[in-house]
């Protein structure tokens, strides 16, 4: 430790998403290469002497308790545990959460140096994992509200690899063994050998942290609400969730200096005769163990639903991922003029 490929593959993922910006000290981290990340790592970071760097990824995060606030950070796995380099905005941003935000060294705003916030979530104290629709984000669950954080990848493949990389540093953890014997077929023990199909999607580690997946009845729920959004116009039997997909909305802001353009987080979902946006609470379901009441905000509100029809065209940019697509829809909206002209002159 550290082996080439590790370096080499952690230089690959240090990179921050292009449309997003970030502070000077985050600026500094991204720019460190192979084996200045990995001294940076243990110079600045590391909690244990002895502990390794396996994993690096950037990613979007929202905390339990800042649900609307949705903060850029250099997500760190260890040995011992996942680190959240955060974007400084998010303290300056919500100065009214100071007891989550301690903010202490408030003498050091005039001194040149960039301070980060670390937010670490030791490994011992993992308790759950939920994988999020079609692996867009996933949420990290521990003991109380202060340490469940969601992951907004927005992206499966790096869902995917930061789950792998996480279950084999759980392997190494020393936990009393799963009550479960060791023998039995994943599939045996999961699936339903007469249809097929999952039953439960709940994977336990052998660490004893849950690994959960969403399974069919949550697209049912989503192709549910959906329909309920359409006024019951469609047979739910025929409605088919084609895409549901994290995206942003980008929203022009006339700048002083230049135009911004301000990215707003919603969930993009596409059936055969609709498109709409939704504003998701991708953290607080399902709810924690300790969780009184319900959350305040349904896990899906309706921003917008266009009809498929009623688009005209789709602009499409030319630059890289991410893709920027602009739909143009027809000025008439919710119009079917025949249907309303039969109802009003020929109908009863």
């Amino acid at each position: 430790y550290p082996s080439e490929f590790l370096m080499q593959k952690i230089t690959e993922d240090n990179q921050i998403p292009v449309h997003i910006h970030v502070s000077v000290s985050l600026q500094y981290v991204a720019g460190l290469k192979g084996n200045a990340l990995i001294e940076f790592f243990h110079n600045s970071i590391a909690e244990v002497e002895n502990e390794e760097l396996r994993h690096l990824m950037w990613s979007s995060v929202l905390f339990y308790k800042t649900p609307d606030v949705e903060v850029m950070a250099c997500v760190l796995l260890s040995t011992k545990a996942i680190y959240f380099l955060l974007d400084d905005s998010l303290i300056h941003a919500h100065d009214h959460q100071s007891d989550f935000w301690n903010q202490e060294n408030s003498d050091c705003e005039n001194s040149s140096f960039h301070l980060s916030c670390c937010f670490v979530l030791k490994l011992n104290d993992l308790q759950s994992v939920n994988v999020g629709l079609f692996d867009q984000y996933f949420r990290i669950t521990g003991h109380t509200a202060d340490h469940i954080v969601t992951c907004l990848t927005r992206d499966s493949y790096n869902t995917h690899a930061f789950i792998q990389q996480l279950m084999a540093v759980l392997s190494l953890l020393a936990r009393t063994p799963s009550p479960e014997p060791v023998d039995k077929d994943f599939y045996s023990e999961f699936g339903n050998k007469n249809t097929g199909k999952m039953e439960n999607y709940e994977l336990i580690h052998s660490s004893r942290v849950k690994f959960i997946y969403p399974n069919e009845e949550e697209i049912g729920d989503l192709a549910f609400l959906v329909a309920e959004k359409m006024d019951g116009l469609t047979n739910l039997q025929s409605l088919n969730i084609l895409l549901y997909v994290l995206a942003f909305q980008v929203n022009h802001v006339e700048g002083s200096a230049q135009n911004r353009s301000l990215l707003q987080p919603k969930t993009l979902i596409l059936t055969s005769s609709d498109l709409f946006l939704f504003d998701e609470d991708y953290i607080s379901y399902p709810l924690p163990e300790f969780a009184k009441e319900p959350p305040k905000k349904d896990k899906y509100q309706l921003a917008d639903g266009r009809r498929i029809r009623d688009l005209d065209r789709v602009l499409m940019g030319y630059q890289t991922y991410p893709q920027a697509l602009t739909f143009v829809f027809d000025d008439v909206q919710n119009q079917d003029l025949m249907q309303n002209l039969t109802l009003d002159h020929f109908g009863e």
